[in-house]
């Protein structure tokens, strides 16, 4: 009989039969929710993989730079390979030779100067101007405007960078002031006897690989892989202490690592040299030529040495600094016989002009025993800065 057959649902996506509407409908939604969810799955993992390429090309983005920016701070702090003193002045003579700025014989003449200099490791001479400290003492005895009392360090001889250094040889010139100092005071003769002379600055990089093998400041040695010599290296505080303390030249580093006054200036740094040279200063006098050594000053990117403190007459005071920047014809105006004055703007430095986030300073007092040496050597293996707070 037609009328007692079973009513039959055919499911459209797989042929399943039911006899049961609903029982159809629940399985065609069991179709669909699979349907969905491999939809969705796949989405995920076109997702998660256009995720990882991005960040596997922002990866190699990143070393790639890295890579750059490791050797652009190589070339500036001179750790190329690119040669050193003797390279970089040879190649500037001969580009001045190109440019007409310098004869054939000129160049032969001055190579041959270098050459033969490099070979004593003595420095030529040619950067350096002395009596400086000299003139001050008998400018500031007749100056009577705005300063109430100077003092002034012992003498020393300005030197600049040449073509050999220009760029890169700060650390290393204002080493060559602070030794000129030394060797004209007595009380190091005994250091300095093996240095009668200003050292060349490849002389200078040798002392300093000296100094590492004795054992100073293994940290500091292991960032320039033991080596100087041959390269444009920059060299900073650690570097001058390792030098002279390597030489029984008694010294400390002293760290002003954060500003002290408003608008990120360093009044401390001031009230620190003003004691240094005025420690030993009794009286009224108002010129005090001192005979305390001049003073190394490092902040990041240049260092310039310490030959002086002005005390205004309204309290405040003004640094005097030597400039390794500062060529010879400008230093030259200060020992001119009828200077008036103006070319003290070489030297002069007021707080609101020293706003470095941080400055080092490397000061000189006395000499050192065999013995404190070795223990300064020790020391120096674990070497932390005083910090003035």
């Amino acid at each position: 009989d037609p009328g007692s057959i079973e009513q039959l649902y055919e499911c459209p996506m797989c042929s399943l039969t039911c006899t049961n509407i609903q029982i159809l409908e629940e399985h065609v939604d069991l179709h669909l929710e699979e349907h969905s969810f491999l939809e969705v799955g796949n989405g995920d993992l076109e997702l998660a993989q256009q995720l990882q390429m991005e960040e596997d090309k922002w990866q190699k983005s990143e070393e790639q730079r890295e890579r750059e920016e490791f050797k652009k701070l190589q070339r500036q702090y001179g750790l190329d390979n690119s040669g050193g003193y003797k390279q970089q002045f040879l190649k500037n003579m001969e580009r001045e030779v190109d440019r007409g700025r310098m004869q054939p014989f000129e160049y032969h003449k001055r190579k041959s100067d270098m050459m033969e200099c490099l070979a004593f490791g003595i420095d030529d001479g040619k950067t350096k101007t002395s009596g400086i400290i000299e003139a001050l003492c008998k400018h500031y005895q007749n100056e009577n405007k705005d300063v109430r009392r100077v003092w002034l360090s012992a003498g020393v001889d300005h030197f600049h960078s040449s073509l050999g250094d220009r760029g890169w040889g700060c650390g290393y010139r204002n080493s060559q002031m602070l030794l000129s100092s030394l060797l004209q005071n007595s009380l190091y003769s005994d250091c300095l006897r093996d240095t009668p002379v200003i050292p060349s600055i490849p002389k200078i990089q040798s002392m300093i690989e000296d100094a590492w093998r004795e054992g100073f400041d293994p940290q500091g040695a292991s960032h320039f892989n033991s080596r100087l010599n041959g390269s444009k290296a920059w060299i900073g505080a650690c570097e001058i202490y390792s030098l002279l303390t390597s030489l029984r030249i008694n010294c400390q580093i002293i760290d002003f690592h954060k500003a002290t006054g408003p608008m990120g200036t360093h009044p401390r740094l001031f009230e620190w040299v003003l004691h240094y040279y005025s420690a030993d200063s009794e009286g009224a006098t108002k010129v005090v030529c001192t005979s305390k050594p001049p003073i190394y000053l490092q902040h990041q990117g240049h260092s310039r040495t310490v030959v002086g403190i002005e005390e205004k007459k309204n309290k405040t005071l003004c640094l005097l600094l030597f400039d390794p920047g500062c060529p010879s014809r400008e230093m030259q105006k200060l020992i001119k016989q009828n200077s008036d004055g103006s070319s003290l703007r070489l030297l002069r430095r007021y707080v609101g002009s020293l706003k470095e986030k941080q400055y080092q300073i490397v000061a000189v007092d006395g000499v050192l025993s065999l013995e404190e040496k070795a223990a300064r050597c020790l020391a120096s293996q674990v070497l932390t800065s005083e910090k003035i707070p």
